[in-house]
């Protein structure tokens, strides 16, 4: 007697989920958009910087000139607040505290006054505004400290913005994203195998018998 094995049941491959490593490319691209977003909707802005130069006065030690340097460059923006420097630059000072830093030089008794804003006239006057302050202020202490801070170049009108463009900042996104997806794929467990997956391997395993042969009956008369 013919007999049929019915066909096994297979899962449809149209149907499945994604993997957990489409995690990877969604941060990157959700990181891009991010980022280009926030680079073209950020107000560009601009830097200048101003230079002084301690020197001693009158016979004290050249050598002083360099640790009085350094502790001018710590204290810039406090002298700046407490003198004329927002007056000159048209801020207040709580806007140089905030924009204005100061760094020195470990070999030369310079310091350099660099300042941001949103306009370059502003960020040219902030720079030498605070110049300004210490000039002035080591002027009215020079008879106790031996030394004076003079002006070694002006601030410059600058060009271009140093504030990162729009396809920087969607690079720059890029990359975190794509950190932070790899960091979440590292540190998530793995989930144990879905029940579905299980029934339909236990359903490929498993074979359907064949039916009986029905048994010979003897014709009847």
């Amino acid at each position: 007697m013919k007999t049929t094995t019915p066909s096994r049941a297979f899962p449809s491959t149209g149907h499945r989920l994604p993997g957990r490593w489409a995690v990877l490319p969604a941060a990157v691209l959700a990181g891009a958009v991010l980022g280009g977003g926030y680079g073209a909707l950020k107000t560009p802005e601009y830097a200048a910087t101003s230079y002084v130069i301690v020197v001693p006065a009158g016979k004290s030690d050249p050598a002083g000139a360099l640790g009085f340097a350094q502790a001018y460059g710590r204290v810039a923006t406090d002298i700046a607040v407490t003198g004329d420097a927002q007056v000159w630059a048209g801020v207040t000072a709580a806007t140089l505290r905030k924009k204005v830093t100061a760094e020195t030089s470990p070999d030369a008794p310079m310091i350099s006054i660099t300042a941001r804003a949103e306009r370059p006239s502003q960020a040219v006057s902030m720079a030498d505004g605070v110049a300004r302050a210490l000039i002035l202020d080591s002027s009215h202490v020079a008879a106790s400290t031996g030394v004076k801070v003079v002006q070694f170049s002006r601030a410059t009108k600058p060009v271009d913005p140093v504030s990162p463009s729009a396809p920087l900042s969607a690079l720059v996104g890029g990359c975190a994203g794509g950190l932070l997806g790899g960091l979440g794929l590292l540190v998530r467990p793995k989930r144990p195998a879905a029940r579905g997956e299980s029934r339909r391997s236990r359903r490929a395993g498993t074979s359907v018998p064949a039916p009986a042969a029905a048994a010979h009956q003897p014709e009847t008369v």
